[in-house]
């Protein structure tokens, strides 16, 4: 159980990331989660680069990663994480409004592990958040640490 690791939330929309953190609060006490506001700061954090050049070497247990997202998309970040022999091994699910099948497509063939489609209702939106979080910090084992330090 993965309940003090970090999750990295990739979202540029403040409404969207404000309920994303108050659903994955509601489990996560002491569970930590870092916010990227575009698909460039994303990687600059994955990577430890600019203002996140200080950060523990400390993987994210977990990345919900947006679709449209401004500078460079989410498609872009994932296949960026994929690729990275030190990132590849974790979770990834895209969470997005999106539910055009070239973005479905396109995620599970860039190695997305999940594609979950916000909900507009704000019950359902925190439920299915609160679901996907439990599941990938508590339900899911992870890689071996050593296979996932950056």
């Amino acid at each position: 159980m993965n309940t003090t690791s970090t999750i990295l939330l990739c979202e540029d929309n403040e409404i969207d990331a404000e309920l994303t953190l108050n659903a994955l609060a509601q489990f996560r006490e002491n569970g930590q989660v870092d916010v990227a506001r575009d698909g460039v700061e994303a990687l600059d954090y994955l990577y430890r680069r600019k203002k996140y050049a200080g950060r523990a070497a400390e993987t994210p247990v977990l990345v919900l990663l947006d679709v449209k997202m401004p500078r460079m998309d989410g498609l872009e970040v994932l296949r960026t994480i994929k690729k990275d022999p030190q990132l590849k091994n974790i979770p990834v699910v895209m969470l997005t409004s999106s539910r055009q099948e070239i973005d479905l497509v396109e995620s599970y063939e860039g190695g997305a592990n999940a594609y979950v489609v916000k909900p507009v209702d704000f019950e359902k939106f925190a439920e299915v958040v609160r679901e996907t979080g439990q599941f990938w910090t508590r339900v899911n084992e992870p890689a071996p640490a050593a296979s996932r330090e950056v």
